[in-house]
Order: structure tokens, then C-alpha cells, then sequence
């Protein structure tokens, strides 16, 4: 991944914090108390929506995400009562510093969402069930307890051999092309970019061909009816890997790092956070994908760059990330005390959605969103403080991003959009954001 630039006008912002505001350091979170054992905590005195929460405009987010953002952030300011499906509040957060702000103090913005007062609001077939359910993984812990796990994760990814992953990229890649490649015809959605991620992600854990293609299988279905039983297969497939890995030491891949780290994880902990991370990676590196290779095949810009050289690709994903965030809002962070941010009077227990993509385009620090962000890397794509995407997985993510859309464009050099540009839909939900079908043609490649 570039070194961010350290000359661009987004990389300042967090300098201009309050010096509490900053990270906490290894040794600070060591000394944190033991977490407390959390039941659906109390609702304020005078309820739990706040006064003026707006029922979030799901057609408006889907079709003119950043026309919404700006007519919020104009209207209510950088931190805005939203209502999630007409009755869920949250605090939807869209102003740059205001999410720096949350995602750099993990100890007033935390992460176990045991915290939430508004638990009897929320149905248990909600659609983000997934991201807010406290489950035992990294991603929910707090602390000296996060530290442990999150030092643990980081350094299994850390240990990823750049040049293998890059191998393995390419490998995957020229075979899912050599599927479709003598037709002249492909969706590169499903047929391409939705196929890579885990398939590379779960062979450098350690898992061999048949057990990554079953695993990806299970993804698929993880939110269907058959969620339940996908998660359970799943997580056998992964149990077995850890067991396979203790009684075989030895061998070189991320599983194993995590058995062998002076951590000193548990099984369960390392399937849990294993599992996690397998979910982390596949929609939003496959999203970053697919909406890379629709800014190249749409935009003249990067066809004309195109005939000079590879760094049009490097630049459309960058752009992606500043401007088709594959991750435009997660949830989220839960107030641990009464505080204020952005003007708003936050409730202890209250909800935080943190606004990636809005934050993206704040106008306070991108004036004019339209002219682009050029090279700079200081965007939200990947959140940021200590729960954020670490640096190593954003690595992996765009290595393997970037040697998709490169491998293709070298095997298919002439490919164009069968639709018209206009014609290509999106695939929103809250918390993803991706084209939904890439449809191609390109001259059949006769293979040896």
C-alpha cells in the first residue's frame, strides 16, 4: 500500500484533536479494568430518540448517496439522529474530523454493543444482526483484551508473504478467466470479482482448494434463511483447521502464526477472530473489485491512460476508495458515557454509525469533492484508530484488487461494456455498496 502523502491537505486533520483525542498506546490499554460483563443496558431518563431523528431516505442513499450526505450535513450538521428502518436511532456521523474523532477515543466511542440501550427496538431478523450482535471475536472486544487479539491478527496478516499473495492472486485470477474466456461473454460481478477474495484469503490461512471453494460456498448464504447453517459449517471447516494445524507444526500460512503467537490464543478465539476477518474481507474487497473495473470501463480518463502503462489501475482503485467507498457506513461504536460531538449531546448507551463515504466528501476538507483526491490516501475506505481496518489487511485487500483488475485487462485487452454505462445498477445496503452485474464482451480467447 502507498505511504500516504504527506503533503496533502486531508493527511493534517487529526493533528488539529485535543492531545486526549489521540490513540491510546499498548501501554495505556493495558492498564484499562477488566471489561464489565454487559446486559441491555438502561434506557436514558427521557427515552432513547433523540428529539428530531430523521427516518433514514433508503432510496435517496441508494440512488444519490452524496446529494443526501450534503443536504444532512447542510441541514443538521455533522452529526445527524437518524432512524434505521423508521424506528432504530442512531447517530449517523458524516463529518471527517467528527469520524476521526470517534474511531481515535475507543475508550468514550467503544466497540461492545452490549452497551446499546435500544436493543428492544431492534428485531431479531434485523439485516445487520451480523455487524451488531455481540459475538466473542476481536471485532467487539475492548481494552487490553482487544490489544491482545487485534496484536495477534496483525501480525498473522503481517507475515503474508507479499510476493506469494500476489502469485496467488494471479493464479486465481487467469483461472477464473480461462471459465469464461473462449465465450466472448461475462458478468464480471459473479463470474470474476465476487470469486477472488476468499479464495485467495482462505488458502494463505491455510486451507486447500476444496475446503476454500466449500467456504466461499457457505458465505453466499451466510445472510439467507440458510445463515444459521452456513456460519455452523463454516466455523467446522475452520475448527478442523486449527486442529489440523496444531497437530502438523511446522507449516508456513496465517493459521498457524495465530496457534504459534505468544498471545497465546485459544482455539476458540482463533476460530472466532479467523471467521471475522474472512467476513471483513470478501464483500468489500470484491465490491472494491467490481467498482474498479466499472470506473475503467466508464470513464474516459482511465480507457485513455489505459495504452501507457498500469498506473491508471493503482489510481482507480484509489479513486473508488475516496468516491465509490465499498463500505459507505458502519456500525458502529456505542457511547460509554454522556458526551458531546459535532454540536450533538450524546447519550451514554447511544449508537454511532460511522459515515465512511460522507466523510469522504465532506466539503470541510475536500471543497470541491468533484475535482477528485489525486494520490492522496487519507480517505475512510478502511475506517481508522485501533478498530479500523489494519494496515496489513488493507494491503492484502488492494494486492488483491489490483492484480484482478490487472490480470484481466492483460488476458482481455479489447473488453467493453455490453450495456450502456447508465444501464449498470448498484447493489446498496447499509453497509455495502458495490455494482451490482459488470456485463462484457470481449473477443473469444481460444485456449491451449
Amino acid at each position: 500500500m502507498t505511504t500516504p502523502d504527506p503533503t496533502s491537505p486531508f493527511e493534517d486533520l487529526s493533528e488539529d484533536l485535543p492531545e486526549d483525542l489521540s490513540e491510546d498506546s499498548p501501554e495505556d490499554l493495558a492498564e484499562d479494568p477488566p471489561e464489565p460483563v454487559f446486559r441491555s443496558a438502561p434506557a436514558p431518563p427521557d427515552g432513547v430518540v433523540p428529539t428530531g431523528s430523521l427516518p433514514l431516505d433508503y432510496q435517496r442513499f441508494r440512488d444519490e448517496p452524496l446529494d443526501l450526505y450534503r443536504e444532512l450535513r447542510r441541514d443538521h450538521g455533522p452529526v445527524v439522529p437518524v432512524l434505521l428502518d423508521g424506528k432504530i436511532p442512531v447517530w449517523a456521523v458524516l463529518g471527517y474530523r467528527e469520524v476521526v474523532r470517534v474511531t481515535t477515543d475507543p475508550r468514550l466511542f467503544a466497540r461492545d454493543s452490549r452497551r446499546w440501550h435500544s436493543w428492544h427496538l431492534v428485531p431479531p431478523d434485523w439485516e445487520l444482526m451480523t455487524f451488531v450482535g455481540y459475538r466473542p471475536t476481536m471485532l467487539f472486544s475492548e481494552g487490553a483484551e482487544h490489544q491482545r487479539r487485534a496484536e495477534a491478527i496483525w501480525d498473522g496478516l503481517a507475515s503474508v508473504d507479499q510476493f506469494e499473495l500476489r502469485t496467488q492472486c494471479e493464479r486465481v485470477a487467469d483461472r477464473l478467466i480461462d471459465t469464461f474466456a473462449g465465450s466472448g461473454r461475462a458478468d464480471l460481478v459473479a463470474e470474476y470479482a465476487s470469486q477472488i477474495p476468499l479464495r485467495v484469503v482462505t488458502r494463505l490461512y491455510g486451507l486447500d482448494d476444496t475446503e476454500s471453494a466449500a467456504i466461499q460456498d457457505d458465505a453466499l448464504h451466510l445472510t439467507g434463511p440458510e445463515g444459521p447453517l452456513a456460519l455452523r459449517n463454516m466455523q467446522t471447516r475452520t475448527e478442523a483447521l486449527i486442529k489440523r494445524v496444531r497437530e502438523n507444526p511446522g507449516q508456513v500460512n496465517v493459521a498457524a502464526h495465530l496457534v504459534a503467537h505468544p498471545a497465546g490464543l485459544t482455539d476458540d478465539e482463533i476460530v472466532n477472530d479467523l471467521l471475522g476477518s474472512v467476513y471483513a474481507v470478501q464483500q468489500p474487497t470484491s465490491d472494491l473489485i467490481g467498482n474498479a473495473l466499472r470506473l475503467m470501463l466508464t470513464d474516459e480518463r482511465f480507457a485513455i491512460t489505459l495504452s501507457g502503462g498500469r498506473r491508471s489501475v493503482g489510481q482507480a482503485l484509489n479513486e473508488v476508495l475516496w468516491e465509490d467507498t465499498p463500505v459507505p457506513f458502519w456500525i458502529g461504536r456505542w457511547a460509554a458515557e454522556d458526551t458531546m460531538l459535532g454540536g450533538r449531546r450524546i447519550r451514554k448507551g447511544d449508537c454511532l454509525m460511522l459515515g465512511l463515504a460522507a466523510a469522504n466528501a465532506d466539503p470541510d476538507v475536500r471543497p470541491d469533492f468533484h475535482s477528485g483526491a489525486g494520490g492522496s490516501q487519507a480517505h475512510m475506505a478502511f475506517s481508522h484508530g485501533k478498530h479500523g481496518c489494519p494496515s496489513a489487511a488493507r494491503e492484502i485487500a488492494e494486492v488483491i484488487a489490483g492484480a484482478a483488475v490487472e490480470v484481466l485487462l492483460d488476458r482481455l485487452p479489447d473488453v467493453t461494456l455490453s450495456v450502456a454505462p447508465d444501464d449498470l445498477e448498484w447493489r446498496v445496503t447499509l453497509m455495502m455498496r458495490g455494482v451490482a452485474a459488470l456485463p462484457v464482451r470481449f473477443t473469444p480467447a481460444h485456449l491451449d
